[in-house]
């Protein structure tokens, strides 16, 4: 490795560097953002801590390329008649994923601030009408993890979902039901009790301590921050046989530790669904023990907020590396080379920490929306919602409110309905399914990635969306308002309303700033007002 005080000649403090940065970004730049940018190897530091120089050259070079020219960048490749605005891209994530929309992860889920932006009650430039009121009653046909309820709750509307999807119906009715919030606190501390006194009882804590400890001293001794992760990225380094070289002499100290502390890694099975393939042993016995201490609870309410942390838990534990946790390759059962991280990480392997960190979380977000939660109803019902029969479904849950619906109707739609050929949505929560039994109803779903993309799959998801605002129909007032949110890349939704027999009145366009991390392409949404034909 190189010294980190040589080269460059142009150099500022942190101070100066801050107010350059600020200037060319149009907002403040923090000692934060600073930091990040070298720990990543994106700029280098001269010097050290107590008197850290920046090269004023790479400040510029940095803030010029990749932040002031985003907006622009954008609009060069979609088109001027993007929203920026409804980018909401001044909003800290803690905004964007507030009180229980992080319960639990799902991909294709919109952000809470678009769904308030069309429901409340304000107009602009852009939003020149009001399309709700408080008291009125939303329909979201395609549920998924239920923003569309969530924020309906807060701005006093009652909202009724519909997911073909087991799973999803639950994580929205947990976000969005009332819950014994200090009994849940107390079940949740007994069973991480529990846990720790199972996991240290197998040998796990000592074995993961003494690991986790190991590889810490390997990645200060030689992947050291920043400077390894500045000369991968002058090329000084080959990244990829230096990280598999440095793994094959840790593999040694790994299996050393394996033997010492007696722990059987893999499980001992032919491998016949996710959980069998996706989980090391140790992790494996662990979450089927907690399974057990939630079976044994006798209320139903709380037995389903306690699968939704068991849920989240297993998708962070997940045998996987960390660049893969997206979309799965391959299981990993030992310490690899992170190419996310630049240095050496393991799998997990006990589910402890994050149980615990899970518990905690959703206490406090379920809290945080119990104080913000308005006196309205709402639910997601299973089923399809090319057929289903939303007032008979309400009569079974709640037959005041089904009088209430079936006199007021619904005023109108806000959704984003699955696009063709991009998720399978059953799949991206399969360890789930195969925990908690719930029955998987794949080929009922609307345009999932297996069927990909072709023009007969195109045909399909036209006629099936068709048929979910067909089925919608009756159930909707006179005067009715349907906003669906869709990346519209073969012009399907004028075909999709035409074969409703409804009209496109009009489109908002916004820029999708925050997708996957391996995609950072241009990509944009279109918000579809509907209305009759």
């Amino acid at each position: 490795m190189s010294e980190i005080n040589d080269g460059a000649t142009d150099l500022i403090n942190l101070d100066e560097a801050k107010k350059i940065a600020s200037k060319l970004v149009g907002k403040p730049v923090t000692s934060s953002n600073i930091s990040y940018l070298i720990q990543y190897g994106l700029i280098r530091q001269y010097g050290n801590n107590g008197n850290m120089s920046l090269s004023k050259s790479e400040i510029e070079n940095y803030y010029s390329s990749y932040l002031i020219t985003k907006e622009e960048k954008w609009k060069s490749s979609l088109g001027d008649d993007l929203n920026w605005a409804l980018s909401f891209d001044k909003l800290a994530e803690s905004e964007r994923t507030k009180h229980v929309h992080r319960l639990h992860p799902y991909k294709g889920k919109f952000i809470p601030q678009l769904v308030e932006y069309f429901l409340d009650d304000h107009i602009d430039n852009f939003k020149k009408n009001v399309f709700f009121q408080k008291g009125d009653i939303i329909y979201d046909p395609f549920c998924g993890s239920g923003t569309t309820l969530v924020q309906a709750n807060e701005l006093g509307m009652h909202a009724i979902g519909v997911d073909i999807s087991a799973f999803n119906s639950m994580m929205s009715n947990v976000k969005v039901d009332h819950h014994e919030l200090t009994v849940l606190q107390e079940i949740t501390r007994s069973i991480t009790k529990k846990l720790n006194q199972y996991v240290a009882d197998h040998g796990v804590t000592s074995f993961d301590n003494e690991l986790t400890k190991e590889i810490s001293d390997f990645n200060k001794l030689f992947f050291p921050v920043p400077q390894y992760r500045f000369e991968v990225r002058q090329g000084v380094i080959n990244e990829k046989s230096y990280g598999q070289d440095k793994v094959e002499q840790f593999l040694a100290i790994f299996d050393n530790l394996v033997e010492k502390h007696g722990i059987s890694i893999t499980q001992n099975s032919r491998k016949t669904n996710f959980i069998d393939t996706w989980f090391n042993k140790p992790v494996r016995d662990e979450l089927d023990y907690v399974f057990d201490l939630i079976r044994a609870i006798d209320d139903k309410q709380l037995k389903k907020v306690l699968a939704i942390i068991l849920s989240r838990t297993m998708r962070s534990c997940r045998a996987t590396t960390h660049e893969d946790l997206a979309t799965l390759v391959d299981p990993v059962f030992q310490p690899y080379y992170c190419r996310k991280h630049r240095k050496l990480c393991k799998p997990l392997f006990t589910i402890s920490n994050w149980w615990d960190r899970y518990s905690i979380d959703t206490f406090k977000r379920l809290s945080t929306f119990d104080k913000l939660r308005t006196d309205t109803l709402q639910h997601c019902f299973t089923g399809d919602s090319r057929n289903i029969d939303i007032f008979s479904m309400m009569r079974g849950l709640n037959s005041a409110f089904s009088e209430n619906l079936e006199k007021q109707k619904i005023s109108g739609i806000f959704s984003s309905p699955p696009y063709v050929g991009l998720i399978d949505y059953h799949e991206q929560h399969a360890y789930a399914y195969d925990m908690l039994g719930f029955r998987r109803r794949d080929e009922e779903e609307i345009g999932p990635l297996s069927k990909g993309q072709t023009i007969e799959a195109q045909d399909h998801y036209v006629k099936d969306i068709a048929q979910v605002l067909i089925n919608s129909r009756p159930f909707l007032k006179e005067d009715f308002n349907i906003l669906l949110v869709a990346n519209d890349k073969y012009d399907l939704y004028p075909r999709i309303a035409g074969l409703a027999s409804m009209q496109i009145v009009n489109r908002f366009k916004r820029p999708v700033l925050s997708r996957s991390e391996k995609n950072k392409t241009p990509y944009s949404e279109t918000i579809f007002h509907i209305k009759s034909g």
